[in-house]
């Protein structure tokens, strides 16, 4: 207890491109731990694992890479809040390709397919002892005192505990007789509204040992109420309004109305006191009493159908019913006290778990079969069974994956999905649901009118017009008989160059610089400007257009984004120099993590730059000092902050080596107004922007959170997508 998750992944430079299973391996991981045969993904590791309060992956629909990019500066709070990114392969259809497009699962053809399949599964079932049940409690029928948690599994369950530091101010209700087997039972729940405080109760149930109903009240909380939860709690703010009863009034009558030898019944039991406040000694957790493997828990309305028959929790109805919980919870343990053990393990619970979960996914898939080919024609010819999906494995072990969105969703069948939903709307429902949930996977969109290929290709225009612009300088005035030479060499050693042109369309010469990597532009700039060079003081600038006046603030934007933290970029080096030489020669660096050397991706031959990761940002700090000017091998060094995240390198170079016209670079150029539609997509892209915060700030601690841009792949085209991950911690930031 106590600990924290955190992630490290090492995605500095080329090897950050991510396929879909290397992703897929990751969330499974982090799902289900080690169930199912599941390993740590081999490109990142998640440490303490079993201590992760959920995952969350949200999906910008239809967006890529290049979105991002595009809208860097919209995307204010995206980029802060992650420290990892990563390039993600392009999907066709990334929701449907995530849900398992064309996993078969055959439910039984009976009109009880359930009850067909766990029958079979129980037949065959003759060695109970390794059931968890029998392993837990033995196989022979004990009274009820046996069943009731000790001290110390009250402590590892988060029961509030007489004298322990979080439970100061509690209320005890005294109930301090020694039990017997004889003791009454009495089953409790309650449910909770989120307020400015927490969860406060704000109804309460108690029922005796026949199901008779005891209490059932209402409760005003404390503070405002944040979120009613009405969907799970049945509670909304009409009936709170004029409720007068108070947490203090229901402890004083739960301690008159519980005798001095009562045993409480709940399921989950814990966070019901925890949310009254009180302690009682002597508990049976319905959660626990029926217990699973590696501290997994079958839910209530499992239990009830699966033991005792009873539909609880039904969707028709408003919220759940506490009484008809704290009922089904007494009966349950009721069930298991006159039973024993045997009988109940003899259930095969699991089984039928597992049947219950395969029939619903099998269900949900047939919607997908065209027209013309019955459900019922498919099962008079059982399709092969594959390996059951990513979300088929969840299913299978209890945890209902929570499904937000409006496109895509619909169509694996998983999930209910409106058309007409907005992102407003869907985070609102995202607010409310995701503390309730262990997987989520939430979908946000630009909306229809802005997923057209067409725009999808003057986006991608957009970009590399600017991204040219940035990677470009221009220098000069020169003498008119200038070294060519000479000003090539000086302008090199910033960085690898990628087009070189003298301009002699001015009254005295200037060239025209395209470099490879960003960071080699803004050290020319910095570097150069204004210095002597080939006998000339001279100017150097990028070009001046629309699109570059906000180009100085991208600049400092891209130096503090959390990618760029800690990693330097070197230039100058001699291409003789081998990974091996640079590691040597940078040894005497403090907290050197990680050198990554880029290389031509046709040739494979490595440019005169590198990137520095360092562990500690202020050892980045002290190793540029240490740098500039610093002599390797007879070549002078110079060194800055990085500004392209390393996943970026790769895909600079591409866009720099495309096929299409280049564009031209002129000083000078007619302001053009942004279109409406640009104007409202950079209202709308900033507006996704202060969703996902709202999100991420919602989520517990020790919450893995990845944030999906698909990518595009289609005929039309294809853009690699991007992934921005991170765990959480308790500053409202990812950890590393």
């Amino acid at each position: 207890q106590g600990k924290s998750c955190h992630l490290s992944a090492a995605l500095l430079g080329e090897d950050s491109e991510i396929s879909q299973e290397q992703l897929y391996e990751l969330l499974k991981y982090a799902a289900l731990g080690k169930c199912h045969n599941t390993a740590q993904p081999s490109w990142c590791h998640i440490y303490h694992q079993s201590h992760l309060a959920g995952v969350v992956v949200v999906v910008l629909h239809e967006m890529s890479q290049l979105h991002f990019y595009r809208f860097y500066l919209q995307f204010k709070h995206l980029r802060r809040m992650f420290r990892h990114r990563f390039t993600l392969a392009p999907s066709a259809d990334f929701p449907l390709s995530l849900y398992g497009e064309g996993t078969n699962l055959k439910p039984q053809n009976t009109p009880q397919g359930l009850t067909s399949i766990s029958s079979e599964c129980i037949t065959k079932s003759s060695d109970l002892q390794c059931d968890p049940i029998i392993q837990r409690y033995g196989g022979k029928k004990q009274g009820l005192t046996s069943y009731t948690l000790t001290l110390e599994e009250q402590k590892k369950n988060d029961y509030p505990i007489e004298g322990s530091p979080g439970c100061k101010g509690y209320i005890s209700t005294e109930c301090d007789q020694q039990r017997t087997d004889s003791s009454p039972l009495f089953g409790l729940d309650c449910e909770m509204c989120l307020t400015a405080k927490g969860n406060e109760v704000t109804r309460v149930s108690l029922v005796d040992a026949r199901g008779q109903c005891l209490l059932n009240e209402l409760v005003k909380p404390e503070s405002t109420v944040v979120n009613y939860r009405t969907r799970f709690s049945g509670i909304t703010r009409k009936m709170l309004l004029p409720v007068k009863t108070r947490l203090s009034d229901i402890q004083t009558r739960l301690k008159k109305m519980l005798p001095h030898d009562a045993v409480l019944v709940g399921h989950s039991l814990n966070s019901d006191l925890q949310a009254l406040e009180m302690i009682h000694p002597s508990v049976i957790d319905t959660s626990l009493l029926f217990a699973r493997s590696e501290g997994r828990r079958f839910k209530l309305k499992f239990l009830a159908k699966a033991v005792l028959g009873k539909e609880i929790q039904c969707e028709q109805k408003l919220g759940h019913d506490p009484t008809e919980d704290a009922r089904a919870a007494l009966e349950l343990a009721q069930f298991f006290i006159e039973q024993g053990p045997t009988k109940v393990a003899e259930l095969n619970l699991e089984m039928l778990l597992t049947a219950e979960k395969l029939a619903e996914v099998s269900q949900n898939k047939a919607v997908l079969q065209p027209q013309g080919c019955g459900f019922q024609e498919q099962l008079n010819e059982p399709p092969p069974l594959s390996k059951p999906c990513f979300l088929d494995c969840l299913q299978v072990t209890g945890q209902k994956p929570l499904l937000l969105g409006r496109q895509g969703l619909e169509s694996s069948g998983l999930c209910q999905s409106n058309l007409s939903t907005s992102n407003k709307q869907i985070l609102q429902r995202a607010l409310e649901d995701v503390p309730l949930s262990k997987f989520s996977i939430i979908q946000f969109s630009l909306g229809p009118e802005y997923l057209a290929s067409h725009l999808h290709a003057g986006l991608h225009e957009k970009v590399r017009s600017k991204l040219t612009d940035m990677l470009t300088i221009y220098a000069g005035p020169f003498e008119e008989n200038f070294c060519v030479k000479s000003v090539k060499k000086e302008f090199g050693r910033c960085g690898p160059i990628q087009s070189f042109t003298v301009v002699t369309e001015t009254f005295q010469p200037y060239v025209c610089i395209q470099y490879e990597v960003l960071e080699a532009a803004q050290l020319a700039v910095e570097c150069l400007n204004g210095a002597e060079v080939a006998g000339s003081c001279i100017k150097v600038q990028r070009p001046v257009s629309a699109a570059m006046l906000d180009c100085n603030v991208l600049i400092k934007e891209l130096e503090l984004d959390v990618e760029n933290q800690g990693v330097i970029y070197v230039a100058g080096l001699k291409k003789s120099l081998t990974e091996t030489d640079l590691q040597e020669e940078f040894s005497q660096l403090k907290d050197l993590e990680t050198l990554f050397l880029p290389k031509d991706l046709q040739s494979g031959k490595h440019r005169n730059c590198c990137f520095l990761k360092f562990q500690k940002t202020q050892s980045a700090v002290d190793a540029l000092e240490a740098i500039n000017g610093w002599t390797m091998k007879g070549s002078e060094l110079r060194s800055r902050k990085a500004l392209a995240p390393g996943h970026l390198w790769k895909w600079i170079w591409q866009m720099n080596h495309s096929n299409g016209k280049q564009g031209k670079h002129i000083f000078y150029e007619k302001m053009e107004q942004l279109s409406d539609s640009e104007q409202d997509l950079r209202k709308k892209v900033k507006k996704l922007d202060q969703h996902i915060k709202k999100l991420y700030r919602s989520l517990q601690n020790n919450t893995l959170c990845v944030v999906l841009f698909p990518g595009v792949n289609s005929t039309h085209g294809s853009q690699p997508g991007l992934g921005l991950m991170g765990i959480k911690d308790d500053e409202g930031r990812s950890a590393c």
